[in-house]
């Protein structure tokens, strides 16, 4: 067991695998502490997440060297459709994005794609380790665990990254750390399923019943959300109610197929942001300092963003002995992450029918301006293409 590393990252997720990835081709030392197993990473129907990567997103993992996966099996998207009073409305990106589009992969494709490079080249992950603490994270950091066997162990590293997730352990480390949140009044009921998708391109569907959403993982795979209440019961939705609530939200413009049902759930609206993002030698990156309504499909691109950050400031300080990009670590993320937050924020609310009629009916109108309007598409597509946030960051690694 490795008792002393130069950074210790908890979480095996995409931030923390990115950054560890970063480092470790650097020569910096690097151990990733899991505690799930390998096999619940890969391949738990649990984790089918978000597939929407931002071109910014797609071009820095292949820049790292992890993008061999999602060229051979990822799909590019050249823009959306608005599905809203029986007519589709497409968003063209490279035209109102300067050429930016977006890629989907399933983000859990990438992580397993990430674990096998990572083990591949030599890296350190182990997993079914349980962070139990932190300790002297202004001095010289040690990171507390549990083996799988009930052992305690000890890590000691001149860095310490919290990568653990939404509900991060490791977040409650930051002295005076205010969780600046909000809930929305929507959730998402999704569904996987063996079927062809709706179009070759999402679909956001608007109607007065409710928002949908409509997806693809792969010609034969497609991930459809409806618009529910937060306290919907998953169990009142028979197959059959389904697929007929997807077929009505689409307004016919399109038609989805009846497939089997892989995989179904729940996913209410909430987001925060966490401030500031680091303390002392302890660094939070991805859903561990801040979480967006998957509306407009930031939640990976922001910890991409966020693990390419640190990876800049660690880089200067072990290559120069430059502290300062460390020092501004929470303030160069926030820029990113504020941007992604007043995006998703937007998009929720344009999308999703309002309980409240005269809200509903500002809504409609938004929606109305932003169909007439070239200027709110370009918006829309820069925004929903990366180019506001992660762009900054394919520069910083060509």
């Amino acid at each position: 067991m490795p008792t002393r590393t130069d950074v210790a990252i908890v979480g095996a997720g995409p931030a923390g695998l990115l950054l560890a990835h970063l480092l470790q081709r650097e020569g910096i030392g690097v151990v990733v502490l899991e505690a799930k197993s390998r096999e619940y990473l890969e391949t738990s129907p649990h984790r089918i997440r978000a597939g929407v990567m931002e071109w910014g997103t797609r071009e820095i993992l292949v820049q790292a060297g992890l993008g061999e996966g999602l060229l051979q099996n990822g799909y590019e998207h050249q823009g959306i459709y608005l599905a809203h009073a029986g007519e589709l409305h497409r968003i063209d990106f490279p035209s109102l994005a300067e050429g930016w589009r977006i890629w989907v992969y399933g983000q859990q494709y990438q992580v397993r794609d990430m674990i096998a490079r990572f083990l591949e080249e030599g890296g350190e992950i182990l997993f079914e380790h349980e962070v139990v603490g932190l300790a002297d994270l202004t001095t010289a950091p040690k990171v507390r665990y549990r083996t799988p066997e009930g052992q305690e162990g000890e890590l000691e590293a001149m860095f310490v990254v919290g990568a653990d997730g939404s509900h991060s352990r490791a977040r409650s480390f930051v002295p005076g750390l205010l969780l600046k949140q909000t809930t929305y009044p929507f959730a998402w009921l999704g569904i996987l399923a063996e079927t062809a998708p709706a179009a070759e391109e999402l679909i956001y569907a608007s109607h007065e019943r409710g928002f949908a959403l409509f997806s693809m993982r792969s010609p034969n795979l497609a991930r459809n959300y409806l618009q529910v209440s937060p306290e919907e019961n998953p169990d009142d939705w028979p197959e059959e109610r389904i697929w007929e609530e997807l077929n009505l939200r689409l307004g016919g413009v399109a038609r989805v197929e009846p497939g089997p049902l892989l995989e179904k759930s729940l996913t209410p609206h909430r987001a925060f942001v966490a401030e500031p993002m680091q303390y002392g030698r302890f660094f939070l990156v991805g859903d561990a300092a801040h979480v967006v309504p998957p509306t407009g499909a930031k939640g990976m691109n922001l910890a991409v963003a966020d693990a390419v950050a640190l990876f800049q400031a660690l880089w200067a300080f072990y290559k120069k002995g430059e502290e300062e990009g460390l020092r501004r670590y929470t303030q160069t993320c926030l820029d990113h992450v504020w941007q992604g937050e007043f995006f998703s924020y937007w998009m929720t609310h344009l999308l999703h029918a309002q309980p409240d009629p005269f809200q509903e009916g500002l809504r409609r109108a938004h929606l109305a301006q932003v169909l007439s309007s070239e200027a709110l598409k370009r918006f829309l597509a820069e925004n929903y293409t990366g180019r506001r946030t992660t762009g900054r960051w394919v520069r910083s690694l060509a």
